[in-house]
């Protein structure tokens, strides 16, 4: 279930569900009914609060607190609202309970020792205020465990963004597919522990939408991986050239060491004649060149791959280098130095792009490039893709990859050890790797980045950006045995 579900999708999707014939009502029971059982696996029977609201997410709630209660919970229930304002199924539902119904107070909390938010859904338009704020600043601050439905009250599904203020989840059940909310920050901290229910939704209604958003996972693009060939040799396996730079060289020797480690047969540094000895002492199977031979390498196919900017310098001999490149035709990957270098001038950089490129801004750096696009991170990535023609990688705790034809994904690792020095760097020379081999630019992009983000995840405390190449060997091996098959697709000398 690796598809994100905007709002609007998921209310179609209920739409069309509901039109095959489904009643409404059987979806409102089927969701109550797994967020109970969620409920009494990881909590023994307790006093909960219902907390509703006065839409659907209020009406899920009533089928709750019916259903614990038919399980022998102690519950209490509070609404938003009144009982007469509710419509459809939610009113019935409302009706089903039959119990008191409370307002939804600070009071509601006392004695409570387990709380269910089912206050406002991932289609919240507004932010919260008022006696509803009051309320979820009180469920923040007593220390109970609380599951949330569909998406913790306050977020934003689309965004993640915090619509004012917001619960904090212990465990959040949402139904059919999660939503991008669920993973882009800051919604993902209010999430907790994150179940994705089936309530009898078709997957085929799922295909016949066609989300566009994805959760970033093998699945999405384990098949396009090119795994050398029984009968291969390193030629076939692509020839990265990577630019350095005569101050910062740590930064393209991290480059080097991921684009290798994730496969790449062969790679080259270009720099300069006074530091070439240091990069070719680096490791032993790296190649240098001079930078006069530069416009000469770029004339030979076999060169199918560049990564430039860890550590190139800023300025007009970068600018000059990567124009030079994105004109060759060649699979370009565009990071740091090779992206300030052009803040001042981005219309000049995508004018360039003339092959599969992939630019991997941080937030500073895509502010920069695109001082006029606004908006959630989704929408960001995907704008400035198509202003580019590039697949852009918006790096962050939530990493956003986004192709020119509005296709986006969502990395979900939980990674913050990947917050040090290089980390990016290695990431660029990963992505520049898996292109060398033939992979098509979005999903290298995505299975590079899911990668790092694995690497940081699995490693953990104490992580330094030199550990995330020597992760890759585990991590590439287990993607083999669970579904790699010996096939090529990669340049041929």
């Amino acid at each position: 279930m690796t598809e994100l579900l905007t709002t609007q999708e998921m209310y179609e999707a209920d739409r069309r569900t509901i039109a095959s014939g489904v009643a409404g009502d059987i979806l409102m029971q089927h969701a109550g009914a797994v967020v109970m059982q969620a409920i009494v696996q990881n909590w023994s029977p307790r006093p909960a609060a219902i907390l509703c609201g006065p839409g659907n997410n209020g009406g899920d709630g009533f089928v709750i607190a019916r259903l614990l209660r038919e399980k022998g919970w102690p519950v209490r229930l509070g609404l938003l609202g009144s009982i007469a304002d509710l419509q459809g199924d939610a009113a019935l539902n409302a009706e089903r309970w039959g119990g008191p119904v409370e307002l939804p107070s600070p009071a509601l909390l006392v004695g409570a020792e387990l709380v269910v938010d089912c206050l406002f859904g991932a289609g919240l338009a507004r932010d919260i205020d008022g006696d509803a704020a009051t309320l979820i600043e009180a469920v923040n601050n007593a220390g109970l465990p609380v599951v949330a439905v569909d998406i913790p009250s306050g977020v934003d599904g689309n965004s993640g963004d915090v619509r004012g203020i917001a619960i904090h989840a212990d465990l959040t059940v949402t139904f059919c597919r999660a939503k991008p909310g669920h993973y882009l920050l800051p919604g993902r901290e209010r999430c907790g522990r994150l179940v994705v229910a089936d309530i009898g939704i078709a997957d085929d209604v799922i295909a016949a939408i066609g989300p566009q958003v994805m959760l970033n996972h093998p699945d999405v693009w384990r098949d396009a991986i090119c795994w050398p060939a029984m009968a291969g040799h390193k030629y076939q396996r692509g020839h990265v050239l990577a630019l350095g730079g005569t101050q910062t060289t740590g930064a393209i020797r991290l480059s080097t060491r991921g684009a290798r480690r994730v496969g790449a047969g062969l790679l080259t540094v270009i720099a300069d004649p006074a530091v070439l000895a240091l990069y070719a002492a680096d490791a032993p199977g790296v190649m240098t060149a001079p930078t006069s031979q530069y416009e000469d390498m770029l004339q030979d196919c076999r060169h199918n791959a560049i990564v430039i900017g860890p550590g190139c310098g800023i300025g007009d001999e970068t600018r000059w280098k990567v124009i030079h490149a994105l004109r060759s035709c060649r699979a370009c990957v565009l990071d740091a130095d090779a992206l300030i270098s052009f803040a001042e001038d981005s219309s000049a950089l995508f004018f360039a792009i003339q092959g599969p490129t992939i630019l991997t801004p941080h937030e500073g750096e895509f502010s920069r490039l695109f001082p006029d696009i606004a908006g959630d991170k989704i929408n960001r990535a995907r704008a400035a893709a198509k202003r580019s023609g590039a697949t852009i990688v918006l790096k962050g705790a939530d990493t956003v990859i986004a192709a020119p034809d509005g296709r986006a994904r969502i990395n979900a690792a939980d990674a913050p050890w990947l917050a040090t020095a290089g980390s990016g760097d290695v990431l660029a020379g990963m992505i520049a790797g898996l292109l060398a081999q033939g992979m098509n630019m979005f999903d290298a992009a995505s299975m590079a980045v899911w990668l790092h983000g694995e690497a940081g995840q699995k490693f953990g405390p104490g992580l330094i950006a030199e550990d995330i190449p020597e992760m890759l060997p585990g991590l590439l091996s287990g993607l083999f045995r669970s579904g790699g098959k010996s096939r090529f697709f990669g340049p041929i000398a």
